[in-house]
C-alpha cells in the first residue's frame, strides 16, 4: 500500500511552506504598496502646498463627509486640538468649509469644496490611469477576489489601528509572537 500524504509528511509540509511564503509575499507587497502610496500622497501634498496630515484629513472628509470634527478626529487618530489646526489651515486654503449641522445646531460639519476635490483627484489621475491598466489584465472573477481581499485587508488595518490607538500596543489577537 502507498503511504498517505500525512504519513510521508512532505506534501502537507510543502503546502504549509508554500502558503507561508505566499502569505509573506502578500504582506511584503502590502508594506511596499503602503510606502509607495505614502510617497505619492506626499508628492501630491507638496504639489498642492498641503502638509501630509492636511491631505490625509482632506481625504477622510472627502470619503466620509460631511463629518463632524469629533468623528474626524477619531478617524484620523488626532488630538482634537491638532485637528482644529488642520481644519483651520484647510479652511483658509479653501479646501473645506464648516457648516452648521442641520440635525444638531450646536455642532458643525466639515465638507470638502467640490472644485478642490477635483484638483486633488487630478493629482492622483496618473495612479488612476495606471490602475485601470493593471485591472484590465484581470477577469471579473479575479477582480471580485481582489476587491474582497482589499476590503478584508482594509478592515483588518482599521481594527489594528483602533487597537493600537486605544491600548498603546497591538491587541493580543493581532500581536505577533515574540
Amino acid at each position: 500500500m502507498g503511504a498517505t500524504p500525512s504519513s510521508e509528511g512532505s506534501p502537507a509540509a510543502s503546502d504549509v511552506r508554500r502558503r507561508t511564503r505566499l502569505t509573506a509575499r502578500i504582506k511584503d507587497g502590502l508594506r511596499d504598496l503602503s510606502i509607495q502610496l505614502a510617497l505619492l500622497s506626499h508628492q501630491v501634498g507638496a504639489q498642492l502646498d498641503l502638509r501630509d496630515a492636511d491631505l490625509e484629513c482632506l481625504g477622510l472628509v472627502g470619503r466620509y463627509g460631511p463629518i463632524g470634527p469629533t468623528a474626524l478626529s477619531r478617524r484620523a487618530g488626532m488630538h482634537p486640538a491638532t485637528l482644529t489646526g488642520v481644519l483651520d489651515r484647510l479652511e483658509r486654503g479653501g479646501w473645506v468649509v464648516r457648516t452648521p449641522n442641520p440635525t444638531d445646531r450646536r455642532s458643525i460639519l466639515v465638507k470638502v469644496v467640490q472644485e478642490k476635490e477635483a484638483e486633488v483627484a487630478f493629482m492622483f489621475s496618473g495612479l488612476d490611469l495606471a490602475m485601470d491598466e493593471v485591472c484590465s489584465q484581470y477577469d471579473d472573477a479575479d477582480l471580485m477576489v481582489i476587491v474582497d481581499f482589499l476590503m478584508r485587508t482594509s478592515k483588518a488595518s482599521r481594527v489594528a489601528t483602533d487597537d493600537l490607538a486605544e491600548n498603546g500596543q497591538p491587541s493580543a489577537a493581532t500581536r505577533c509572537p515574540q
